[in-house]
């Protein structure tokens, strides 16, 4: 039987990965968490309640753990470069190298599609090309670098390259972001909305991780991209919410090179103004013919996603009719049981 601990497991991916580990008979599960309160209900294992903050908390965390499912992070998709180096990179590598230290023979990673150069996506184990316009995406790929480094240290690291979250209990994602923009009508196409959106459900993701955690003859570095069944194009995807739930389509296109350009005046602007901007670098990338597919991830773990892009969307749509009220952030709330929270705050 193997013990496995799952960080952030209140969190979307959490949650999924969770339920996708409850009831196996060869596995102990641990939930590790800051509110013990906002696990799904059906858990009954054991739970660890602490901040990865904290690193006393990290001292004892993983005492007895066989693989570690790092479902934990925090995310941003415009500026907050030091929020993300102190709230995502730091307590990320900590952990790794706790995990070292105490002889864990597997930590499965949460990373994106998005790390890779869109030309080279179709290859996981490609490394990342940092982008100065989006601090978060660096620290993504400064933890595949880490994990790559560290990967012959006794220690399996396995990296799983997700698609765009979609699902219930839904969080910072491309998907909420953008609706509340397609209602003022000034989001266009960009490039006629034919390139892919690589949406993956919550579900699917929760089965990623389980088949992480268990495969046997997995070693060294491993990664792979998780995307959903069929990757549908960015167009096929708001002419459904157009259809199906009424929110407007564009009404003009342009190539990547202008909306390029148009973000990056947008993100100068919004220095100046409240809120957060129309648009960023960072959705014009995620929007990026990405090319991910699930062969090796197929092949090697015999992942086969399930759900289909419009099931996931209607699920979110009725989180989001009840649960935002308000436009999405373009970054997760900083926690105020963070440390060094006063110097990030403050810019020092």
């Amino acid at each position: 039987m193997k013990t496995v601990l799952v960080t952030g497991a209140t969190g979307f991916v959490g949650s999924h990965v969770l339920e996708a580990l409850m009831g196996r008979h060869d596995v102990r599960l641990i939930a590790a968490c800051r509110d013990r309160r906002k696990i799904v209900p059906q858990f009954s294992g054991e739970v660890r309640e602490g901040n990865l903050h904290d690193e006393r908390y990290l001292d004892g965390l993983l005492h007895e753990v066989d693989v570690v499912c790092h479902a934990a992070s925090w995310s941003s998709l415009c500026g907050h470069t030091k929020e993300s180096q102190a709230l995502y990179y730091q307590p990320t590598v900590r952990l790794i190298d706790q995990a070292l230290s105490c002889h864990v023979s597997r930590l499965i990673n949460v990373s994106s599609t998005a790390a890779a150069a869109p030309t080279a996506s179709a290859d996981a184990l490609s490394r990342g090309i940092p982008r100065r316009f989006w601090p978060h995406l660096c620290s993504v790929i400064a933890i595949e670098d880490y994990l790559r480094a560290h990967a012959n240290q006794g220690c399996t690291m396995v990296n799983l390259r997700l698609g765009d979250f979609v699902g219930k209990r839904y969080a910072l994602g491309l998907l909420p972001i953008l609706l509340p923009r397609l209602k003022t009508r000034l989001v266009p196409w960009i490039a006629g909305g034919k390139t892919k959106f690589p949406l993956v459900d919550g579900q699917d993701i929760g089965q990623a991780f389980a088949l992480a955690a268990l495969t046997p003859h997995l070693s060294g570095y491993e990664s792979f991209n998780i995307v959903g069944p069929e990757q549908p194009t960015v167009r096929e995807v708001i002419e459904f919410l157009h259809t199906e739930f009424g929110y407007p389509t564009p009404h003009f296109s342009v190539p990547f090179s202008v909306a390029y350009l148009f973000a990056g005046f947008l993100e100068t602007l919004h220095r100046f103004l409240p809120g957060d901007p129309l648009v960023t670098r960072s959705i014009v990338h995620l929007l990026e013919d990405p090319h991910a597919t699930n062969t090796q991830a197929y092949i090697r773990l015999g992942y086969e996603p399930r759900i289909r892009w419009q099931d996931s969307i209607r699920a979110q749509i009725a989180e989001m009719a009840v649960r935002q009220t308000q436009p999405m952030k373009m970054s997760q709330p900083v926690s105020d049981t963070a440390p060094h929270l006063a110097s990030v705050r403050s810019g020092q």
